[in-house]
């Protein structure tokens, strides 16, 4: 057990350190850090960076033009202060510049950038302002911004002021600029761990129990259609990942996104991915998510999986599911199961098909097998909230059933949510098709408990 004095000493270390680092950052600091950079621009040519690059000798180089430009000017460094700045400049150069300091830090999933002065980043599910201006201006954010979309083919400007991007590391970007951002730039990062999570991380973690991960690694096995349904920045996306762990490594399996965030080729070796394509700037070249799942038809795809159904690609993925591509899986955004089959519906309608909402209804009910309602409560924790079953059709209204469910039964003293996860008792119909797949599911899985409630 360690000692709590040693603790309160490490910690206050740490803060000293944090304190010391913002006092190294002086107005003649930022100055000089501003210039550099401009002239940084001259000094180090576009070939530098393509190819191999040599960090160190890049390194090595802006070091030197921080001691000339210094001495110059007559502007007094400590080590530290060269230090750092090498380490910042070096940052511009190579990487995203501020965001790298950011991009490091593995405590913080996700960055918020509202303008170039108002950052906040998420840490355990909590947002938190940064107290600090890494951006010099909103032409430096831009620099920025135009740094990372041009690095995958894309571009952002005035007549194109939105994008959706990604990082080295898969890290989801999403900006946005004036005029349509009143207040200047606006960029949204979605950070991913660096390592591939499983579903037992998930179970550690209490997003689910280890039943609900058993149920959900059998209907995925048994080629059962999945969709993962939540609300935005409910853990969609990862708990996608950590259920194609589960696809068997001979089928051939084709991913579908807009900006790729699955890791599915972790997992499993026969995966080709595709990604959607924005018009260029004349209006051409735009390559829908419909456009690739009527491609990945071609391909010869054991199960298709789509990163989040959004249009009218809905339909299509649905006559996939129900043409010989058993156990795809998409996401959607919704609260409840009810509302994941409305926004199907909404979806399939929005392809433009002539069909009568009872053919609609019919499609889903005879297509979907199960749906993961994924939730991110109000202390910040991600939980699957509900597993429910897709069990048919009574009159024109899709039916279905839960077979896991998380009650909430309050708050502690800290915010944290009290509750539990509950099997509803439920068999699901779907067990004799498991069966049929050599899946053979313990009752006792299903059954009620009287477990305590969890914190």
């Amino acid at each position: 057990m360690s000692d709590p004095n040693v603790t309160a000493r490490i910690n206050a270390l740490k803060e000293q350190n944090k304190a010391s680092a913002q006092s190294l950052k002086t107005p003649a600091y930022y100055q000089l850090r501003k210039e550099l950079h401009s002239q940084l621009l001259n000094e180090i040519s576009p070939e530098d960076l393509t190819g191999e690059i040599n960090q160190h000798e890049i390194k090595q180089q802006i070091g030197q033009i921080v001691n000339a430009l210094a001495a110059r000017q007559g502007i007094p460094l400590s080590g530290e202060q060269k230090g750092l700045l090498i380490t910042e400049l070096t940052d511009e150069v190579l990487g995203f510049g501020p965001l790298e300091q950011l991009l490091r830090d593995d405590s913080i999933s996700e960055i918020m950038i509202n303008n170039y002065k108002t950052i906040f980043v998420e840490k355990e599910g909590k947002c938190i302002k940064l107290k600090e201006i890494i951006f010099e201006d909103e032409t430096h954010l831009l620099h920025v911004i135009r740094r990372i979309t041009l690095r995958i083919g894309r571009r952002i400007d005035h007549g194109s002021p939105m994008v959706d991007a990604r990082l080295p590391d898969g890290s989801r970007v999403n900006a946005i600029i004036p005029p349509l951002a009143l207040d200047g730039c606006v960029v949204t990062i979605r950070k991913f761990p660096k390592k591939a999570l499983l579903m037992d991380d998930l179970v550690q973690y209490g997003a689910l129990t280890k039943k609900m991960a058993t149920f959900l690694a059998g209907c995925v096995k048994g080629k059962l259609n999945t969709l993962v349904a939540g609300g935005t920045g409910s853990g969609k996306t990862t708990l996608l990942n950590c259920l194609s762990s589960y696809i068997p490594n001979e089928e051939r399996v084709i991913t579908i996104e807009d900006s790729a965030e699955l890791r599915i080729h972790s997992y499993i070796e026969h995966v080709v991915r595709l990604e959607t394509r924005p018009a260029n700037a004349e209006g051409q070249g735009l390559v829908t998510a419909r456009d690739l799942v009527k491609n990945a038809l071609r391909m010869r795809p054991n199960r298709i999986v789509v990163g989040e159904c959004r249009a009218g690609e809905a339909v299509d993925m649905l006559q996939a599911m129900n043409t010989g591509h058993e156990g795809s899986m998409t996401t959607l955004h919704a609260n409840t199961t009810r509302d994941t089959l409305k926004r199907l519906e909404t979806l399939v309608l929005m392809s433009g098909l002539d069909l009568p909402l009872k053919t609609v209804r019919e499609m889903i009910s005879s297509t979907v097998q199960i749906v993961a309602l994924q939730s991110r409560f109000s202390d910040g924790s991600r939980r699957v909230k509900q597993i429910s079953e897709i069990v048919g059709m009574e009159g024109e209204t899709i039916t279905s059933q839960d077979i896991f469910v998380f009650k909430q039964t309050g708050v502690d003293a800290n915010g944290k949510i009290i509750g539990q996860f509950m099997p509803t008792g439920v068999l699901p119909k779907c067990i004799n098709h498991l069966r049929a797949y050599g899946i053979d599911l313990p009752m006792d899985l299903f059954a009620p408990d009287n477990a305590p409630p969890k914190r």
